[in-house]
């Protein structure tokens, strides 16, 4: 069914820089200087796939603004967002671990966290129905008063906050489907019920010793936070049994109002961050599902945040392919690396997959019998 999606880009996305790199590491001797992992090619390829293939036309746009003051305090610290005030000044900084930038990039950051707001508003007033948010920098690590990989605001999580601090939605699901964890929103959330956070992502990759299966939230929120971390070299049929075991039992016991997907390709085969084996059409089955999802219990409210993913050359076909899927439309591209990854050895569900995806269905169960208690 052909859906009104709406789509968030702003230039100024791509001019966001980390500083002299070198992969992750910063580039002093021995380290050849060379480009970040992280940088804006890879972004810019999804827009301009969209573009070349004549499918910007089927989206709606949303313009981006820059999120205030009050808006980003919803989720973080004033000391935090002064200090990020302080370094913007500089010619390159910090906002803690293996989160640097430069000179300006904050007020690109305002304008991404602003980006995913803008996105929420057009969901809820009808405008859309759906949206996608192709966003730099990147927000799903960012803390409460630290910034974490590569994320300087926690854009989908201050959209949240923004929305349950302005409408009378009283239920958000977030699905963080990042091959690396979202402990941002993990965080945030800790201890409030009106948000499950659900995180889908390798096992103990990053950040370190978070994620684990055991980790569900304290006090109100206690249940309203799942982890599934899958082995690495997981493929479809580890995802696809985690959707069908995990996800969709959460979302169902939860029945959010509204959904939003943290959503990067860095799970994607051949991606230097990750080591998974998923291709663009795992990406469609995932935003298919939760379009599902959202149409049975949100009024199809459904918002995708970009997040990760950092292989330039086939980063736009997933992207591409999770934007087909919540639009309910095709562009006719046809993804020239889907064959080779479809056909990749070991997409087949194995038992020690299962054995980590039956632990997270334990905490399923409880938060289903927390729910009806």
């Amino acid at each position: 069914m052909k859906r009104k999606t709406g789509f968030v880009w702003h230039e100024t996305f791509m001019w966001h820089q980390q500083g002299k790199f070198s992969g992750l590491i910063p580039a002093v001797f021995p380290m050849q200087p060379g480009q970040h992992f992280e940088n804006a090619e890879g972004k810019r390829r999804i827009k301009n796939l969209l573009d070349a293939a004549d499918f910007t036309s089927s989206l709606t746009f949303v313009d981006s603004r820059m999120a205030t003051d009050a808006e980003i305090l919803r989720v973080h610290t004033a000391e935090y967002l002064e200090q990020l005030e302080i370094d913007n000044l500089l010619p390159a900084s910090s906002a803690g671990f293996d989160a640097p930038f430069t000179t300006g990039s904050v007020d690109i950051a305002r304008r991404a966290a602003g980006g995913a707001i803008a996105a929420a508003e057009a969901i809820l007033s009808g405008t859309v129905d759906n949206a996608y948010a192709l966003l730099r920098p990147a927000g799903h690590h960012a803390e409460t008063s630290e910034g974490k990989g590569l994320c300087l605001f926690n854009n989908a999580a201050i959209a949240a906050a923004h929305v349950l601090a302005t409408t009378d939605i009283e239920r958000i699901a977030f699905v963080d489907v990042d091959v690396h964890h979202g402990n941002g929103a993990e965080e945030i959330f800790w201890r409030d019920p009106r948000v499950l956070t659900l995180s889908l992502h390798q096992d103990r990759w990053f950040p370190p010793n978070s994620g684990m299966t055991e980790h569900i939230g304290e006090g109100a929120g206690k249940h309203f936070n799942l982890n599934v971390p899958l082995p690495a070299g997981s493929g479809f049929g580890a995802y696809r049994a985690a959707f069908e075991q995990v996800v969709i039992p959460a979302l169902e016991a939860y029945r959010p109002q509204m959904i939003i997907m943290p959503i990067g390709f860095d799970g994607g085969a051949q991606d230097p961050m990750g080591r998974m084996i998923l291709s663009s059409n795992s990406y469609r089955y995932m935003a298919e599902t939760l379009v599902g999802m959202a149409e049975k219990h949100s009024n199809g409210r459904l918002l995708l945040t970009h997040e990760g993913g950092y292989n330039e050359s086939t980063v736009p076909f997933m992207a591409l392919a999770a934007i087909e899927a919540i639009a309910g439309q095709t562009s006719g591209v046809v993804d020239p690396y889907g064959e080779i990854m479809d056909g990749m050895h070991g997409h087949f569900l194995l038992a020690h997959q299962q054995e980590m995806i039956n632990q997270a269905r334990q905490q399923v169960i409880a938060l289903q019998q927390h729910i009806s208690a």
